[in-house]
């Protein structure tokens, strides 16, 4: 179930950004009011968060998959953002696409962010739920000392 929701939202959410940017006007309907100065914000978040994908990426290396399962070489990434976050790559990719819908300026952009959020953060228990049951106690210690989405700091640990 979350694998279809996570396909249809994510086909939703391209496909109306991708309207949106080859013909706003299509997507008139759904624009949202808001100040140029925050259609701004949300340009230089997006555009700063391309070095935060990069980091992201080259830190995760071969250890990327598009499902939960984990490989026989996988190993355990506990440096770069993964030093303070366990899943970096979905607050990067999550706030770049909320920047984005703040850049379109569209209500649509940025509920299907809200939802494709909702349903990766399902996702996120059952994978790891896999990477406790391939790393163990490894893996349960690193969860003790990271936030899932965000770093902890002070109070949050």
């Amino acid at each position: 179930m979350v694998l279809f929701a996570r396909v249809i939202g994510g086909l939703a959410l391209w496909s109306s950004f991708l309207i949106y940017v080859i013909s706003p006007a299509a997507m008139s309907w759904s624009t949202l009011s808001i100040p140029q100065e925050l259609r701004w914000i949300g340009a230089i978040f997006a555009v700063s968060s391309l070095p935060l994908l990069y980091w992201v990426m080259h830190s995760l290396g071969k250890n990327l998959t598009d499902t939960v399962v984990t490989r026989a070489e996988h190993t355990l990434v506990t440096t770069g953002p993964y030093r303070w976050v366990r899943h970096p790559f979905y607050t990067v990719v999550f706030s770049s696409l909320f920047s984005l819908s703040l850049v379109a300026a569209n209500w649509l952009i940025g509920l299907l962010t809200l939802l494709m959020l909702l349903v990766i953060m399902k996702r996120t228990d059952t994978e790891e739920a896999k990477l406790i049951e391939r790393f163990g106690e490894a893996y349960r210690n690193y969860m003790q000392r990271t936030g899932r989405f965000l770093p902890r700091f002070g109070i949050l640990k």
